[in-house]
Order: structure tokens, then sequence, then C-alpha cells
């Protein structure tokens, strides 16, 4: 059995603690099936096992307790392990973009990097803190990112109830898809930018 196997199965037992040990951690970079637990909760929620508002707002709390765990690791211990985490070449490449990112968005990129670009978040939270990017816009912009999060899974996952097993196989490959067009609209976006900019 999986680890995502395990994790959901458990969760009609351990419910709300579980969920919101997975999507605190999951904040923090582990690589824990969030997304797919938040959408179980909200069909149990909908079975009338949990209440739907409740299974909500604990994961908002987790998910925005783990943005402030990274945030202040990064504002305490950034200089010197971010270049720990760098010596993978994959996490490398991962916080240059992040940082690139914050760069040029600042609060928009904390927002997207919540939901639509999420496996940009942890990293993105380790580099606010260590640049002293401002607590306030980062928490702002967090918590309404998280909000999106939180409210598309679990609503997802309560309105497909019955089809929340299928949901949850496709749901990586509609979020890596939507990644993906985000990115490609940013691209065109500044080709032609730059195309005008030479006329």
């Amino acid at each position: 059995m999986t680890l995502t196997e395990t994790l959901l199965a458990s969760l009609p037992s351990y419910g709300l603690p579980l969920l919101g040990i997975v999507v605190c951690v999951s904040c923090l970079g582990a690589p824990l099936p969030a997304s797919i637990v938040m959408m179980l909760m909200g069909a149990l929620a909908a079975a009338g096992d949990f209440t739907l508002w409740i299974v909500m707002a604990v994961a908002l709390v987790s998910a925005v307790v783990g943005d402030q765990l990274g945030y202040v690791l990064g504002w305490t211990a950034g200089r010197r392990l971010v270049p720990i985490v760098a010596r993978n070449p994959a996490r490398r490449k991962a916080i240059e973009r992040a940082q690139h990112e914050m760069d040029e968005r600042g609060n928009v990129a904390v927002f997207l990097t919540r939901w639509l670009l999420s496996p940009l978040g942890p990293y993105l939270n380790l580099m606010a803190g260590a640049s002293g990017f401002s607590w306030m816009r980062f928490t702002l912009a967090g918590i309404l990112g998280e909000m999106v999060w939180v409210g598309l899974y679990t609503g997802l996952g309560a309105t497909f109830s019955e089809s929340v097993t299928e949901i949850a196989e496709i749901s990586g490959s509609i979020s890596g898809f939507l990644a993906t067009g985000a990115v490609a609209a940013i691209l065109g976006f500044k080709l032609l930018q730059a195309l005008r900019s030479k006329d």
C-alpha cells in the first residue's frame, strides 16, 4: 500500500487532525497528496461524516500555518538553509524559479503559488522570508491563494462525491495542465511586449 493509499484509508478514522497535518506539512515541501486529501474530506463531508465548513476551516488554517512556518524558516535561517537545499539540481531550479516569480510579480506570485503553481509554494515561502519580502504582503496574498486552493479541492470533493476517486486520479494532470497553460500565457505576453518594444 502506497503512502497516498494509507493516508486516504486513514481519513475516515483520523479525519480533521490528519487533514491538518497533511496540509501543513505539504506547505513546507513534503511530497504529501494534500489536494487529494482535501477532495476526499470534501466528499466525506457531503456524505455527512464531517461538516464541510469545518473541513475547509481546518485546511485553510493548516495551509496558512505551513506557509508561515516556511516564511519564518527563511527569515531566521534562509541564508544557511537555501544553499543546502539548492545542492539538489531539481530543487535549485525550483528555488531559482520561485525567486524569479517573486522578483517579477511579488504579491501575485505568492497568490498563484498557493494553488496554480503550488509545487513552487514551499520554495517561495523560504525565499520570501530569506529575502525580507514584506510579511504583511506575503500573509495577505497567501491567505487569498490558500482560500482558492482549499475552496477548489474541498468543493470538488463535496460536489462530485460519488466520483471523487476518479477526480483525484486526474487532478494531478489537470493542475499540471493549468500550470503549463499559465506559464505559456506569461511567456506569450512577454514575447508580445518584446516585439512591440522593437517597433
